[in-house]
This record gives structure tokens, sequence and C-alpha cells, in this order.
């Protein structure tokens, strides 16, 4: 799908446990240029409900991107990306890994699990914003992304 056409909202989906970085990033695309669905879920296990549609989340639209942190409750990220990427019905759909670890190990982990690019959340405010419209700016303006069956 290509977003030129900015009448279509682009489904984003946020696994995210920590409430201030759900704020931020929702403020961050709120203000943005982009029309967009942003949603939310706090742990692994409820991401993988998310995205198989499963339960009460069986009227979801699928994602056309997700963000993802790794210190996640229940299910980490780690986890959650590899299901994602193993998934013949997921895995098209780009994963960024959005999150406070910058171990080396990490970085590897996830590219070798196929995330699609890793940022290292910043502590401060303004920096968070900047690294949230920079995706933005990136993945839903300059990107092409694959259409939703």
């Amino acid at each position: 799908m290509s977003y030129s056409d900015k009448s279509k909202p682009i489904d984003i989906l946020l696994v995210e446990d920590n409430p201030g970085d759900i704020r931020l990033t929702q403020e961050a695309f709120k203000d943005g240029k982009i029309k967009n669905e942003l949603n939310v879920v706090m742990d692994g296990e409820e991401a993988l409900l998310y995205l198989k549609k499963d339960g009460k989340y069986n009227t979801v639209s699928t994602p056309d991107i997700i963000l993802l942190d790794l210190n996640l409750p229940k299910m980490d990220g780690r986890e959650v990306l590899t299901e994602i990427k193993e998934d013949k019905e997921l895995r098209c759909i780009p994963v960024i890994i959005l999150t406070t670890s910058s171990a080396e190990n990490d970085v590897l982990s996830t590219y070798l699990h196929h995330a699609n690019c890793y940022i290292v959340k910043p502590v401060d405010f303004n920096q968070f914003i900047t690294v949230i419209r920079t995706i933005e700016n990136f993945w839903l303006t300059i990107v092409r992304l694959p259409e939703k069956n």
C-alpha cells in the first residue's frame, strides 16, 4: 500500500508496558502529519492475541506497522518478534524495536529474528518525541508498506 494517499489511516500497533511512553507516543503521533490509528497492548501475550485476532480482538484491523518494546510482562518482545516472523500471515508486517536496551546482544538477536529496525528510546522527553516523529516520517511517509490482505 502506498501511503501517498493520506486519506487512509495507517494502523500502528504499539506493544509497550510503560504508561509514560505510551502517552508520549500517542501525543507525538497525534501531532504528526499522517492520519493513523494507534492501538496499544501492554504485554507480549496480548500482542499475539491482537495480531492473531483472537478473542476480544476478532474485529481489529491488521496493523501496517508494529512498534515493539523488548522488556514486556508475560511474554517478552524477543519472543513476540520470533512468533511474528515465523507466522506466514504476520511476517511481512514491519516490526520496529523501540526499547531502552542498548545491549549489543539484544540488537544482534532481534536482527537475527528479522526485526526491521532497532531504536533505543531516549530518556529525554524532547528526544523521545523527535524519535517518534522520525519513525513517522520515515516509516509512514517514505517507505512503501505491503498492502493488507
